[in-house]
């Protein structure tokens, strides 16, 4: 079996779902907290990305965490929102409503 970093990791799965695999950019950070991975997409795969009620990006973290336990590190990943008026902003997944509002500003 491959032996994947966590960055290559988020890469190939973001990339395996999403319609536009050239426009995914990756960003690892590492500080005090751990290892944050910093992902943005084209604005018309938001929806693959986060998935029905957020299920496809718990799953993605969910998965990213087993890698980073297998490299003693604690991995995060941030999804960023597409730019508005020149303002990135982050995912701010916290509850159904939350995931439900960002879905119905994709416009899917």
């Amino acid at each position: 079996m491959e032996n994947f970093t966590d960055k290559e990791f988020v890469s190939y799965i973001v990339k395996a779902i999403v319609d536009n695999p050239n426009d995914v950019l990756i960003e690892r950070t590492v500080d005090e907290m751990g290892v944050l991975i910093t992902l943005q997409v084209n604005p018309s795969d938001m929806g693959y990305v986060i998935g029905k009620a957020g299920s496809t990006a718990k799953a993605i973290r969910s998965l990213l965490r087993i890698v980073g336990a297998r490299n003693n590190a604690r991995v995060n990943l941030k999804i960023l929102e597409p730019e508005q008026h020149g303002i990135r902003k982050e995912s701010a997944i916290s509850s159904h409503e939350d995931v439900d509002k960002l879905v119905d500003d994709l416009d899917i």
